[in-house]
């Protein structure tokens, strides 16, 4: 993957713990390493096809001036969030947020905090064996549709299968999900489980009737032996 770089951009802000941090403000230093293909940009010399980074600098400095966070590592996350979101050919970001004046009564360089996000490919599982099963998966992927963090790519032909597990229940309407995600494993099982829950999903019998039913099948390339999400599922 190519890559874009912006360093130690300069920004005034009023991020920190202490109310004179809030009141003065202080001097914060970005800087940015973007994930993106600028092979077509570089070919066609087209400004669309890559970030323009003047624009990206200027853009950087009016989100991270528009609130006020104790915490740096509430204001990076914010950044990385902001680039993801609004540039949709940055498929990662690195962002390093230094603060030189940072009042611990030590000299120090800066402190600093680190962090990489990027859009991650997921496959999901849905199906429903309960009411009409076709509009329970429709819903459920416009669910997921409906959160930021979280693009919906493509959906499978869904198909009907035979109860597994528990054979005395109705059969099953099931498919696949592909989407594009910035949430971790833990977040996205989070995510599930909550619009199993919204739908009114009751776990009574184990692999019995399911309103709804959504799983991690891969997630990019991670194995995972956690108790709360296991994947490959």
């Amino acid at each position: 993957m190519d890559k874009l770089y912006l360093k130690d951009v300069e920004i005034f802000a009023n991020h920190g713990v202490l109310k004179e941090e809030k009141f003065l403000g202080q001097k914060f230093i970005i800087s940015l390493e973007l994930d993106l293909d600028i092979r077509e940009a570089a070919k066609s010399c087209d400004l669309s096809k890559s970030v323009h980074y003047g624009e990206l600098c200027h853009n950087i400095e009016k989100e991270f001036q528009k609130e006020s966070y104790d915490l740096i590592e509430t204001a990076v996350e914010k950044i990385a969030e902001y680039i993801l979101f609004n540039y949709p050919l940055v498929k990662g970001v690195k962002v390093l947020l230094k603060k030189p004046w940072a009042p611990i009564n030590r000299h120090l360089d800066y402190a600093a905090v680190e962090i990489y996000r990027k859009w991650s490919t997921v496959y999901l599982s849905i199906g429903s064996n309960i009411g009409d099963k076709k509009k329970n998966i429709e819903l459920a992927i416009e669910k997921l549709n409906s959160i930021k963090e979280i693009k919906v790519n493509k959906v499978s032909t869904i198909i009907e299968t035979e109860p597994w597990g528990y054979e005395n229940q109705d059969s099953f309407l099931n498919g696949a999900i592909e989407i594009k995600t910035t949430l971790s494993p833990k977040e996205l099982m989070e995510v599930l489980l909550n619009i199993e829950l919204e739908m009114k999903r009751e776990r009574l019998i184990k692999w019995g009737p399911r309103i709804i039913d959504l799983d991690i099948l891969i997630f990019d390339n991670i194995i995972s032996e956690d108790e709360f999400v296991v994947i490959p599922h």
